[in-house]
């Protein structure tokens, strides 16, 4: 059960500060770096299972050894880690194959994802450990 309470809370940080990020933060930078690309309005059924499957994942590889250590120091690099390199692949790749895909966008998403992956995980990791005491 303490993985579910650490999913959800996870999930709840992820998705108030992807949209936050997304809708206000840096929403002029993705239209003046790559608006052609962008589909409006977006697929909401691609999103809603981009974010299940990747919390699944940051469930398993950050927040569980977060738990296991009872560390939020573990949670936090291995959220980072995480989020660097599953942003790198996706934005590494479009660099790579997408004509209009800039470097600027790869690097502050890549960089995006690995503090928005660290901050969820720790979140997490925080809320099982409440939820345990």
């Amino acid at each position: 059960m303490i993985y579910v309470w650490a999913y959800a809370a996870a999930g709840v940080v992820f998705l108030a500060l992807d949209l936050l990020w997304l809708g206000v933060v840096a929403r002029g930078f993705y239209h003046g770096q790559i608006g052609g690309l962008l589909r409006e309005p977006f697929n909401i059924p691609a999103a809603i299972a981009f974010y299940v499957f990747y919390l699944g994942g940051v469930l398993f590889f950050a927040m569980a050894p977060g738990i296991a250590a009872q560390s939020l120091k573990t949670a936090a690099i291995c959220g980072f880690l995480l989020g660097l390199m599953a942003y790198g692949t996706y934005d590494l790749t479009n660099l790579a194959t997408l004509k209009h895909w800039t470097l600027a966008i790869t690097v502050a998403d890549m960089l995006w994802g690995a503090v928005l992956t660290m901050i969820c995980s720790v979140a997490g990791v925080a809320a099982a450990r409440l939820i345990s005491s």
